[in-house]
């Protein structure tokens, strides 16, 4: 009988001593696998503080540069203000000199207002000189926005941008068609001469142009908020 016990008493610490070391293992496996949780948790914290403070130090990087170039900025403005060519050309008395820099690149794509600059103020009020033809071509996908224009490569489109091609045929005598070339050149506008023809007709002489004016879309400067996903 006391074989039969002292085997039966080694089985039951045998079976305790299992039970509490599975115990421990269970209690480390769990705090080991709280651990690692915590761990992450920290690291992905860390790692969107660290997204979080780069992103403060562009914005502060950036505030700085515009702060250190407002005195040069101002310094230029003052210095095109006080210009006399600019003086020279302003289209009311009463505006600043910088203003004609504004006038000569308007903010807008606005071939109709250029259309009627040209037919009104260019080649108007010349002597002798007979308006054949004049065009002034839509801005491609801001003035005309179409089936085709939607199809056409958009390496065109970004080529066409921030610029209004026309093109006019004048008939008149040689000192009409220069005052016309004059004329543009002393343009507020920005205009280039891309092709120029004159052809003989009789005792006239016919000029036809193709020309490109440019303009420049206003930029709006202001505080955002920028949202830094995790």
């Amino acid at each position: 009988m006391q074989p039969n016990t002292a085997a039966l008493r080694k089985r039951t610490q045998i079976a305790k001593a299992n039970r509490t070391m599975f115990l421990w293992i269970a209690a480390s496996a769990a705090l080991i696998g709280f651990a690692l949780v915590v761990s992450f948790f920290l690291a992905q914290k860390l790692f969107y503080n660290e997204k979080v403070l780069g992103e403060k130090e562009k914005t502060i990087s950036i505030l700085k540069n515009n702060n250190a170039v407002v005195d040069e900025l101002e310094t230029q403005v003052r210095a095109l203000d006080a210009s006399e060519v600019l003086a020279s050309v302003k289209a009311s008395p009463t505006d600043q000199a910088i203003q004609v820099i504004l006038d000569a690149l308007p903010s807008g794509a606005n071939s109709d207002a250029l259309g009627a600059s040209l037919q009104s103020k260019l080649l108007a009020g010349i002597q002798g000189l007979r308006i054949e033809s004049l065009q002034v071509d839509p801005v491609l996908g801001i003035e005309s926005l179409t089936d085709e224009t939607l199809s056409e490569d958009a390496s065109a489109v970004t080529e066409s941008s921030n610029q209004i091609t026309f093109q006019f045929s004048v008939s008149g005598s040689q000192e009409a068609l220069k005052e016309v070339l004059t004329n543009l050149e002393r343009s507020i506008r920005a205009i280039d001469i891309t092709s120029l023809r004159i052809e003989s007709q009789g005792t006239t002489q016919l000029m036809t142009v193709q020309a490109r004016a440019f303009y420049e879309p206003a930029k709006t400067i202001q505080l955002t908020e920028k949202v830094v996903k995790p």
